[in-house]
């Protein structure tokens, strides 16, 4: 029945949160808003739904490993895994000049992420700090459209155009919106509570299930855009897919949860896998820098990555 109920939650998760952006996008559509708007907001926390809700349902849940798990799991496979299958597709191209700003916000966020993993607890006033760093990157995003040829919001508006637009129905595209969010959350409650149940029958500690299956789970929206992303020639989108992805992650999701319940890191997390995190997020600056592209080679070396460190996990657990 665990088994069953993180199966399901997972297809939902994936379903709901295809079904949230896509209705939400053609409203917007519909409202005449700009696609650089649509892109760096609904589609940029749209993709980042799952993680969000499954993070706030397992602190809500007093599951922390699983919440922490699932943010740090899902920027470690956003790097390794996704980046390194889209790489292997096609090597990416950079746009050094919109990776300086937005890679260095990463950068940022990061140790950001590792300092409040290193105080032991998320806390609410480190919550509101998250939310507000998140809040005025996007805002100091939208405020430079005008410059959007080569930063976030021209990355997020291509990513937004990958999306099919259906013809304008309001009112459909509203419920589609809302029907999306609820199977969202729904699948997120289905999803913790079967991972709790299986860490607990196998013995594999809540934390590991969230840096494997729950964050591989909820990172599903960002593997299929950027896969069809280099599979389009828009290779900046799935670069700039990971980055947003990983930024909303830390500040977004890590920020929103704790402002709602304070979360306890587990001691593996600060022992290792934050560590893990950072390690990859260097490795992603160093690569997108060298060469102003991520070569296939590159992306073997990161995907080879993720495979030793998904052995070690399972190996230690």
């Amino acid at each position: 029945m665990d088994l069953f109920f993180v199966l399901g939650g997972l297809l939902a998760l994936v379903v709901g949160g295809d079904v949230l952006v896509r209705g939400a996008v053609n409203v917007a559509r519909a409202l005449r808003v700009p696609p650089m708007v649509i892109g760096l907001t609904l589609v940029g926390f749209g993709t980042s739904a799952p993680e969000l809700v499954t993070s706030l349902q397992a602190a809500l849940s007093g599951s922390p490993g699983l919440a922490v798990g699932n943010v740090v799991g899902s920027n470690i496979g956003n790097v390794l895994l996704i980046l390194g299958i889209a790489a292997l597709i096609a090597p990416i191209a950079v746009d050094t000049r919109a990776l300086r700003r937005d890679g260095a916000v990463l950068a940022g966020a990061t140790l950001l992420g590792l300092w409040a993993m290193a105080q032991g607890v998320i806390t609410r006033p480190t919550g509101a700090l998250f939310v507000a760093g998140i809040l005025a990157y996007v805002g100091t995003t939208l405020l430079l459209e005008r410059r959007r040829a080569s930063d976030t919001g021209a990355i997020y508006a291509a990513e937004a155009d990958l999306l099919p637009m259906q013809s304008p129905r309001f009112g459909r595209d509203a419920l589609l919106t809302i029907a999306g969010l609820a199977l969202t959350v729904l699948g997120a409650r289905f999803l913790v509570e079967g991972a709790v149940g299986i860490a607990s029958a196998v013995g594999i500690s809540e934390t590991v299930i969230g840096l494997t299956v729950v964050a591989i789970g909820t990172s599903m929206p960002e593997l299929v855009t950027s896969v069809m992303a280099v599979r389009r020639g828009e290779g900046a989108v799935a670069l700039g897919n990971v980055i947003g992805s990983n930024i909303f992650n830390i500040l977004g999701i890590l920020g929103i949860t704790a402002l709602v319940v304070p979360i306890d890191v587990p001691a593996q997390i600060l022992s290792v896998d934050g560590w893990v995190m950072a390690a990859a997020t260097v490795a992603l600056l160093v690569f997108a820098t060298s060469g102003a592209r991520v070569s296939r080679r590159e992306a073997a070396a990161l995907l080879a990555s993720y495979g030793a460190y998904m052995g070690w996990l399972f190996m230690a657990a």
